[in-house]
This record gives C-alpha cells, sequence and structure tokens, in this order.
C-alpha cells in the first residue's frame, strides 16, 4: 500500500476543468491531472433525475493532501455539492510514485 490516491471529480465545461486542474498542480496539491472529456453523468438531484454532460478529473495525488485538496474545492469549484472521491493506489512503478513525491507538497511533519 502506497500513500498515493487517485481522487475523482467531475467539472460541467472543459474551462472549468482547466481551471481546476491547472489551480491544483500550481498549488502541488496534485501532481497531474487528467481530464476526461465527453463524460455524461446521470445522477438524482433534489427528487429529480438529471443527465448532464461533465469534464472528469482524475486527479493524482497523496492521501495527507485531501484536507488542502477538499478545502480548493470549496473555494474554486462551482458546484454546490463537488464530486470528490478518492481512492487508493496499492502500489504502481517506482518511478512514478518518485516522480509524484518530487511533484507534490512537501509532507508535514
Amino acid at each position: 500500500m502506497t500513500d498515493k490516491i487517485v481522487v475523482f471529480s467531475t467539472c460541467n465545461s472543459a474551462e472549468q476543468a482547466e481551471k481546476l486542474a491547472r489551480a491544483l498542480v500550481e498549488e502541488r496539491l496534485a501532481a497531474c491531472v487528467s481530464i476526461v472529456p465527453g463524460v455524461q453523468s446521470i445522477y438524482r438531484w433534489r427528487g429529480q433525475i438529471e443527465s448532464d454532460a461533465e469534464q472528469l478529473l482524475l486527479i493524482k495525488t497523496r492521501r495527507d493532501l485531501v484536507p488542502s485538496l477538499r478545502a480548493a474545492f470549496q473555494r474554486l469549484h462551482s458546484y454546490e455539492v463537488p464530486e470528490l472521491l478518492a481512492l487508493s493506489v496499492v502500489d504502481g512503478a517506482p518511478a512514478y510514485l518518485e516522480w509524484l513525491d518530487r511533484e507534490l507538497a512537501e509532507k508535514s511533519g
């Protein structure tokens, strides 16, 4: 098990996805954010079934950065309830995991 995670989120436009991705990388809360266009989301919101075209964000980061990532989402995301789901990275290519460490904010403590 590593301390790395992949966080899933969605945005309502390519512009918002790029703005959020750039901010997360600039703030070193993410080493990389992949934007997957053309995602169709179907969900229940306020008692209605909704369907929206969205951009999927795959955010590569570290577990201890989640509180700061959450704060950035509250500050930057346009959704009232943005998706923010973190999945553990069990293992990975050593060189890639080392690169993630170099690109992310320093670990506290």
